[in-house]
């Protein structure tokens, strides 16, 4: 038997923190290089055996020089030949196998544990069980070996054959691993560090049998220091300056600002003032402050007012503004009442704002021509006509539950449908904003209600279309279905809840519903579009010879603004939208306009009549002209594609100037258009200062009638029984019952027997005549006139006179 080549050498591992090369190591005591023992192929199999090394699962025998059989890297040595092993010779194969685990145990135990788990890792993935290495150098190390040999199956035995299930090699299959061990010494090995490195996770390597620690790395010291972790309070101070700057904020702060500024002075004295008149005014204040206080009281009478005493579903007599209920249950007394209402009315015109932005911007348009759009859309000046109806103004939802909509069915006029954008959220609350919007009343939601009914039923033929043209199925998902299923059925029974009421009242009252001739009184020409109200600082002048032509001027200056013509105008040349897009805004631009002429359009014989006739709940709506409400915000949109196209085409310009000037003089004229058609929109409104409280009608008991009674009047009474809501005979509506007007044709003869008689048969107990407002009137006389005789009791109380039946 033959002893290995010479040359064999103790390699120690580097530590973890030095490079990875390998030098030879010496002999402790003489310093000479240490000789190693004789091996074999048995002892080299011996030794291997407890030691698992990593195999590419190619072969299974035993490996003579600490990489398996099959190994096929260029960069590997090839193994040395060696004299064949002789048969049974155990006692020099056991000897050879201790000699073997002398010299290489050192440097497998200096691996640590990160090479022993990633060597039992690698052994189990390649499914070797019997392969064994007898070289404690790594497959790495002699890959990085500058002789760039590689050990070939079938090269490391002479004889060509491989060991079996664990069997040691025979008849002159023994290798030596003296040319391995040379180039083992000779390689730098630099995964030795990385594997080194794995067990830095520990902190710890073991080295020479010894766990010492890791020391960190010298260049930590250079790094920067670590960003302190944020407090609380600077995590918060954060997210509120985001909220603060974020578009949507800034765009909800703007259109309260502007709705401040372009409504003042309604602010001013908001305790004692009403905007535009004293009338229409006092009866919606009065809507806000009964369905605040019946709703905390007894919701089961919310429609039994205390007004039109002692009719039933009086509050149904006009429309409601039961949306702002939750404000209406917030402060008492004629004075709280009218300070609600303006603050109402300033928030109305910011929200017309807001949601006309908020659509404009959804379908595409830039932050300016949205701006122009929401702008355009809410101070128009044909709605300063419209500044003492509450109810026409608060439209903001319109626009912002289309927005919404849009928004959940992921769906834009300029990018198209967009599948990833949807939301169901965003469909559930459009629907809830569209429902509360038709609370407010029929009179602009009932067209709303129609539209988006309308509108669902296209979008469902064009989807069933697109997925037979092209044979796909177009994303929608069960959520966005359940959520507009939901949605729909949810508005659907507002609607229903709402309209059951005005049905009652036209069933009570035949004489309540209008007629075709009604519509016509209303209807206005078609100058009406160019003519604009008294109220426009810019026009109002200018106009009035063409408002003295129309027979009902208040209804009839449909004037939108010059400005926003010219822009629309121009938006279906140049725009951002497509070409068919701009022109179905357009034909929505000419179809509103027929419809809101009402019967003025060829007597409405195709248009507006059949929707009269055969609509339900359309008979209701006796003024046409405020469908102009759907041409504004139409108008506005084909506006914001061509401001928005003239912002885009500014900032390419301004871009590919160097220097950029004159760019901000350009993004400065992007402005031009939004400030005039804010311009257009300023108004004279006057404020008048509201009828004060009599003293009487604090202390009153009702029911009670108060006299002088016509549909003025009535309206400031009702303003004033907000304190304590005393039932009350008076009432101002979009209608007169009967029996009101009984009560005031016999009371002209108060004090009296037969008037007398006819209240206590209605079950009123007192009658308030005011003095300030009893000349010209039959109470002139009547009213210092004795009483005995009647059974009743006269009473002086500040400036009216109370008679207690």
């Amino acid at each position: 038997m033959t002893t290995g080549q010479p040359g064999t050498g103790k390699a120690r591992p580097a530590p973890a923190r030095a490079e990875a090369e390998i030098q030879p190591a010496t002999a402790a005591a003489t310093g000479t290089p240490a000789r190693p023992a004789p091996t074999s192929d048995k002892a080299s199999a011996a030794s291997s055996a407890h030691r698992p090394r990593p195999t590419d699962g190619t072969t299974t025998g035993a490996a003579t020089n600490g990489r398996p059989h099959g190994a096929t890297g260029d960069n590997q040595p090839r193994p040395a030949k060696s004299d064949m092993a002789e048969d049974g010779d155990a006692a020099k194969d056991g000897a050879a196998a201790k000699a073997s685990d002398a010299a290489l145990g050192r440097r497998d135990r200096g691996r640590g544990r990160a090479w022993r788990w990633w060597a039992r890792n690698a052994a189990t993935k390649d499914g070797t069980k019997g392969n064994a290495t007898t070289d404690g150098a790594k497959d790495d190390t002699a890959k990085n070996s500058p002789k760039g040999n590689a050990a070939k199956s079938g090269e490391a035995a002479k004889a060509g054959d491989t060991a079996k299930n664990g069997d040691t090699a025979k008849n002159g299959e023994a290798v030596t691993v003296g040319d391995a061990a040379k180039v083992g010494d000779a390689a730098k090995v630099g995964d030795a560090a990385k594997d080194e490195k794995v067990g830095d996770a520990d902190a710890r390597v073991k080295i020479d049998g010894e766990s010492k620690p890791v020391s960190a790395d010298r260049w930590e010291a250079f790094a920067s220091a670590p960003e302190p972790k944020p407090s609380i309070f600077t995590r918060a101070g954060r997210a509120v300056g985001r909220f603060l700057i974020h578009e949507w904020t800034l765009a909800s702060l703007g259109a309260l600002v502007l709705a401040v500024l372009m409504t003042w002075p309604t602010l001013r004295y908001p305790r004692y003032t009403l905007p535009q008149d004293y009338w229409d005014p006092s009866l919606q204040a009065w809507q806000m402050a009964w369905s605040g206080h019946i709703l905390l009281a007894d919701p089961a009478h919310l429609w039994q007012s205390n007004t039109f005493f002692p009719e039933l579903w009086s509050f149904a007599f006009s429309d409601t503004l039961l949306g702002y209920a939750p404000a209406g249950m917030l402060g008492s007394g004629p004075e709280d009442a009218v300070l609600r209402y303006n603050i109402m009315f300033v928030l109305a015109h910011a929200l017309a704002t807001l949601g006309a932005y908020a659509l404009a911007r959804q379908l595409g348009a830039g932050r300016i021509g949205a701006a122009v759009a929401g702008v355009s859309y809410t101070y128009a000046p044909w709605l300063l006509a419209q500044a003492g109806h509450l109810h026409v103004l608060s439209n903001g939802g319109i626009p912002l539950a289309l927005a919404m909509l849009a928004r959940g069915h992921g769906w834009s006029l300029r990018h198209g449908y967009r599948p990833e954008r949807r939301h169901d959220g965003w469909i559930y609350a459009g629907w809830l904003v569209a429902a509360w919007q038709l609370s407010l009343g029929f009179g602009i939601g009932l067209p709303f209600a129609y539209l988006l009914g309308v509108a669902v039923v296209v979008a469902v033929v064009l989807f069933c279309v697109r997925r037979l043209r092209t044979r796909q199925a177009v994303p929608f998902g069960r959520r966005l279905l359940v959520a507009d299923l939901l949605g729909g059925l949810f508005f659907a029974g507002v609607g229903v809840l709402m309209a059951f009421p005005f049905f009652k009242v036209t069933e009570l009252h035949p004489y309540a519903e209008r007629t075709i001739r009604d519509i016509s009184i209303f209807s206005p020409p078609a100058s009406g579009f160019v003519t604009a109200p008294a109220e426009s600082r810019i026009w109002g002048g200018l106009h009035e010879g063409a408002r003295a032509a129309l027979p009902w001027h208040p209804e009839m200056t449909l004037l939108p603004g010059f400005v926003l013509y010219a822009l629309a105008l121009g938006g279906l040349f140049f725009s951002v939208w497509r070409l068919r897009h701009r022109l179905l805004l357009l034909a929505g631009v000419l179809v509103t306009m027929v419809f809101a002429m009402g019967t003025r359009f060829f007597d409405g014989t195709f248009t507006y009549v059949p929707l009269f006739e055969h609509v339900p709940g359309w008979s209701a709506l006796r003024t046409p002209g405020r469908l102009m409400l759907w041409t504004t915000l139409l108008l506005g949109l084909l506006a914001a594609g061509a401001v928005t196209a003239l912002t885009d085409r500014v900032r390419e310009l301004t871009a590919q100037r160097i220097p950029s000037w004159p760019g901000p003089w350009l993004r400065t004229a992007t402005l031009l258009p939004l400030l005039l058609v804010t311009l257009e929109g300023l108004n004279t409104t006057p404020h008048p200062v509201v009828p004060t409280q009599p003293a009487a009608m604090r202390s009153a008991e009702g029911p009670l009638l108060v006299l002088p009674s016509n549909q003025s009047l009535d309206q400031h009474v009702m303003l004033w029984s907000t304190s304590g809501f005393p039932d009350v005979v008076n009432g101002g509506s979009g209608f007169t019952p009967r029996q009101l007007d009984d009560v005031r044709r016999v009371s002209q003869s108060f004090p009296n027997q037969t008037s007398v008689d006819y209240l206590r048969t209605l079950g009123v107990r007192t009658v308030v005549l005011l003095r300030e407002e009893v000349a010209g009137t039959p109470w002139e006389i009547s009213i210092d006139a004795p009483v005995d005789s009647l059974g009743i009791t006269r009473q002086e109380v500040g400036s009216a006179v109370v008679y207690r039946l």
